[in-house]
């Protein structure tokens, strides 16, 4: 396949999830009655992931730093598993349960919002950057997989801790 294809293909997939995620919050799309109840666990599995994400994405640099190319390898792959299992339980948990609110009148509001909307947006960004990130870094075009990767990874690093922060931060406003 050429780089072309691989990059439209790539292209192609962040915008349909970004898609997913916007339509999802919009409510567009008809929530089964009653909501299942595992699904009010999904944002703790969600911070978990996310720990563990963060946490792993360390380790695979010190890993390459190492010169350690297969763990390295091997930890991406599963940072990235759980990235994708991620996904699937956050467009779950924001397409079956209502919306949750930080409060108004709490003074730590304008940072949460920071956080929320700097985590929402690099989150976008970074997928395309992930996903052409792993085609380079499998297709062994090293050079290329560095110079997206001082990108990617920062992005990527700061979207997993952050994800953890958010949920820490709105966790004691659930009402379920």
């Amino acid at each position: 396949m050429s780089d072309k294809f691989i990059f439209r293909f790539i292209i192609g997939i962040s915008v349909f999830v970004f898609a997913v995620v916007v339509l999802l919050n919009k409510k567009v799309l008809p929530v089964p009655q009653p909501v299942p109840e595992f699904v009010y666990s999904l944002p703790t599995l969600n911070a978990i992931i996310n720990g563990t994400c963060s946490v792993l994405l360390i380790l695979s640099l010190m890993m390459i730093k190492r010169k350690n190319i297969s763990a390295h390898k091997k930890l991406n792959v599963t940072t990235f598993v759980l990235s994708s299992l991620f996904l699937v339980s956050y467009i779950t948990y924001h397409w079956m349960a209502q919306e949750t609110s930080y409060p108004k009148d709490n003074p730590l509001r304008p940072l949460y919002l920071f956080i929320l909307i700097t985590h929402i947006v690099l989150a976008a960004l970074v997928l395309p950057l992930i996903l052409l990130s792993f085609h380079r870094g499998f297709q062994m075009q090293v050079e290329k997989h560095r110079k997206l990767v001082r990108w990617a990874f920062p992005i990527w690093l700061y979207v997993t801790i952050t994800g953890v922060v958010v949920y820490l931060m709105i966790s004691p406003y659930y009402t379920h």
